[in-house]
């Protein structure tokens, strides 16, 4: 019984994780992205530390580290759609989040990370 209170538990939780609280964000697949890249009023954004974007980064990428993400979200316009990645979706996510959290409304997570786009 306990088993599947856990269970019901877990269901529920995700549920809520991919319905309620991504939606509002939208999420694009990697191979996506190239065409978009030289488009103007997007915003591109990397959320990893500036270690991991010095190795390698996409041209027209700003970093903007996790870490650092809430005190510098005032850097990005809420007017154009911004475009979040990471090393994983997990730092982007959270990323989406703020950005959602702090009204902006055009917000697309580039689903998979940096490991699967073009490099500089």
């Amino acid at each position: 019984m306990e088993i599947l209170i856990v269970v019901g538990i877990l269901i529920l939780w995700f549920v809520y994780r991919e319905i309620v609280v991504k939606k509002g964000i939208h999420r694009i697949k990697t191979e996506e992205l190239t065409p978009l890249l030289d488009k103007e009023g997007r915003q591109f954004i990397d959320v990893r530390t500036p270690g991991e974007f010095d190795k390698t980064h996409i041209k027209g990428f700003k970093n903007i580290p996790l870490y650092e993400f809430s005190q510098r979200m005032n850097e990005l316009s809420k007017d154009q759609e911004v475009f979040v990645t990471s090393g994983n979706d997990m730092r982007s996510s959270k990323a989406c989040q703020q950005l959602k959290k702090n009204g902006f409304k055009h917000i697309t997570l580039v689903k998979g990370g940096i490991g699967n786009l073009p490099r500089k």
